[in-house]
């Protein structure tokens, strides 16, 4: 009986979003798992047709990189495709060291350990930290993996309010003085596009004998000396605790590294069951990496591009009347703050050539949904200006501005 209860459960929740989907579907307006069919680049073609991406998170344009490509063939043609186990057992090569040294060396680290994702590696920083006496305090609008590595952390967790230094402070005071304590934060949030008030969480969470852990996914070849992350760009580096982040954006491949001082990497190598329980890194994705921090640091100029456009396409929306919330840096929202509204115009932005990514509830509040406008630094000014213009006319039209 109990077994039969639990499966009509599962068929209601397999139903209830099988409708929601089957909903946007019908009314033509799902736009998940769109199929693109060629390199990820500014511009991109769906089945010929051509696409103005500003949906990516290829910062620096170098995913399509020919440098990029070459040594990503080159490691394929030396080690193969794949390492075919975990790096603790058998799947431990060279180059997965050296680009560990390179990372470290690069955000100003003792050492970091990379992984086979971004998602995995805050998945696999944050458990082997907080223990069932420690306490996680995590920002609001964390990333999913962040989250999941709460649920995954047998501790105490605790969400303060967005950027709200004092309601951290508030909560850190719940904590036993011997506990260890956690305080996570993203260097730049992945929907709003601003940047971690990370001077003052530093500060709060010092008060209370607390380490700082940052996820710079975003904020990898964006912020800091040579794109090197947040800490940098505040000069907090030796202040804070462990940096995680992710080869999937900026970096142009696949994979994540947590990197800290000697003890707290060693620590996680031997405890993550999400780092010895996976598949070493493919070869590929580790020369391709390197290859782009080769490029980043030869190529200033790349980064630079970056915030020329950035600034360009923030003071365009700003004028023609979008509410682009506290936008500050390559991610844009545009605020619609209508789910029905947002699928509308993200789909008639994609017939017009020009992909958008749509975020609606329950990835947000019904009354925060938006667009999000990607910038990369191989955007052109025609190319913004002619995404912008459009979304403007579509915006008047159903009457969003």
């Amino acid at each position: 009986m109990k077994q039969q209860v639990e499966m009509d459960l599962l068929r209601q929740k397999i139903e209830h979003l099988g409708a929601q989907v089957d909903y946007l579907k019908d009314n033509d307006i799902y736009l998940f798992y769109r199929e693109l069919d060629s390199a990820q680049d500014v511009e991109m073609t769906e089945h010929g047709r051509k696409i103005l991406m500003f949906g990516s998170n290829s910062y620096l344009g170098l995913t399509n990189h020919p440098r990029v490509k070459a040594a990503a063939i080159k490691a394929i043609e030396k080690y193969g495709t794949g390492v075919s186990g975990s790096r603790l057992l058998n799947g431990n090569l060279g180059i997965h060291r050296e680009l560990e040294e390179r990372l470290a060396d690069y955000v100003g680290k003792e050492d970091s350990v990379i992984f086979s994702t971004g998602f995995q590696a805050n998945l696999g920083a944050i458990p082997p930290i907080i223990d069932r006496n420690g306490c996680l305090f995590m920002d609001k609008l964390s990333h999913a993996s962040i989250i999941e590595s709460a649920t995954l952390s047998l501790g105490k967790k605790y969400k303060f309010e967005h950027n709200n230094v004092q309601s951290l402070e508030k909560l850190l005071q719940h904590c036993p003085n011997q506990a260890i304590k956690l305080v996570v934060t993203e260097g730049i949030f992945s929907m709003d596009g601003d940047i971690s008030a990370l001077p003052d969480i530093v500060e709060t969470a010092e008060r209370h004998n607390a380490m700082v852990m940052v996820d710079d996914a975003h904020a990898i070849g964006v912020l800091g000396k040579n794109g090197s992350g947040t800490s940098s760009y505040f000069n907090l580096t030796d202040r804070v605790h462990l940096i995680t982040g992710t080869f999937s954006k900026s970096l142009a491949a696949l994979g994540g590294f947590v990197a800290a001082d000697k003890d707290i990497v060693n620590h996680i190598k031997h405890s993550s069951r999400a780092l010895m329980f996976s598949a070493g890194l493919q070869p590929s994705s580790v020369a391709a990496v390197m290859e782009a921090l080769d490029i980043i640091e030869e190529q200033p100029e790349l980064i630079e591009k970056l915030w020329e456009n950035t600034h360009y396409s923030i003071k365009l929306f700003k004028d023609m009347g979008f509410d682009v919330g506290k936008a500050e840096t390559p991610i844009i929202p545009l605020y619609i703050r209508d789910d029905y509204k947002t699928y509308i115009i993200t789909k008639r932005l994609y017939e017009d050539g020009i992909f958008l990514n749509p975020v609606v509830s329950p990835a947000t509040s019904a009354d925060s949904s938006l667009i999000r406008f990607s910038i990369m630094s191989n955007h052109t000014k025609a190319q913004i200006d002619f995404a912008t213009n459009k979304i403007y006319d579509h915006a008047k039209d159903l009457k969003i501005l």
